[in-house]
């Protein structure tokens, strides 16, 4: 990850591999290969707070990724101490977008295709998920349960069908993959393994994908029920708000 000068009110970085130049179809956002800038009051629906929750990727791969959980210990007990014993808080949001590269470069891997029992989802598709949910770890939820920080993308239909041209059941198809089929029993415990490097584990807001409720990396212990609250009462107005940046 390289740091870049900030844009006006926001941040940026270089990651290691270009993003789609279709992200600049949202506001706050701008690609210009494999630099990206956010511009924070343009991009958030909400942004109340520029903090977050991270651990280093590279002790999370060497100390917990080949961890197995045992008749003692479970594995989301292992990743919570790793959060306790190395988790820091950081301002740094070009360094939370760069761990979440690392996340879901190593979570949505070419070679789970083969098993994964959708036929339809592609590489590309896998492309597109990992540059989602990058921008998705930019999302907050409080241990209150108050979701302080959210953009975009915590919609993934939505946001896909914007940025990419997908169809509406290409969209969910991809939802469905995100939260559900992609993370199976295996996947599952690889995925709490491997948030725990953006401080939390990955809770979905619902899990049909008609809901269109997306999902956010939270902190252990954040209420679910006012989570889940503030999110009902909200989506409809932040879903509206994604699909108007629809291209003409």
């Amino acid at each position: 990850m390289t740091p870049i000068s900030k844009p006006r009110s926001g941040f940026g970085v270089q990651l290691p591999v270009a993003f789609d130049p279709r992200w600049n179809r949202i506001p706050g956002i701008s690609v210009n290969g494999t630099v990206i800038e956010v511009e924070s009051e343009r991009y958030f629906f909400r942004f109340e707070t520029s903090t977050w929750l991270l651990c280093d990727w590279r002790i999370v791969t060497d100390e917990l990724l080949t961890a197995e959980e045992t008749s003692q210990t479970v594995v989301e007990q292992l990743a919570l101490d790793v959060v306790k014993e190395y988790g820091f808080s950081t301002s740094d949001a070009g360094l939370v977008l760069s761990t979440a590269w690392d996340v879901y470069d190593y979570l949505f891997r070419d070679e789970h295709l083969p098993a994964l029992g959708l036929p339809q989802v592609t590489a590309g598709h896998l492309r597109m998920l990992r540059e989602v949910a990058a921008f998705m770890a930019l999302n907050k939820v409080e241990l209150d349960g108050h979701i302080s920080n959210i953009g975009p993308c915590w919609f993934l239909p939505a946001v896909t069908s914007v940025v990419f041209d997908l169809e509406e059941g290409e969209a969910g198809m991809l939802d469905e993959a995100l939260h559900g089929t992609w993370f199976h029993e295996y996947r599952r415990i690889e995925s709490i393994r491997a948030h725990t490097a953006l401080g939390g584990r990955l809770v979905h807001g619902r899990q049909l994908v008609p809901g269109h409720s997306g999902g956010a990396c939270v902190p252990y212990g954040a209420s679910m029920e006012t989570f889940r609250a503030e999110l009902t009462g909200l989506r409809q107005e932040w879903l509206a708000k994604v699909y108007s940046y629809r291209a003409a």
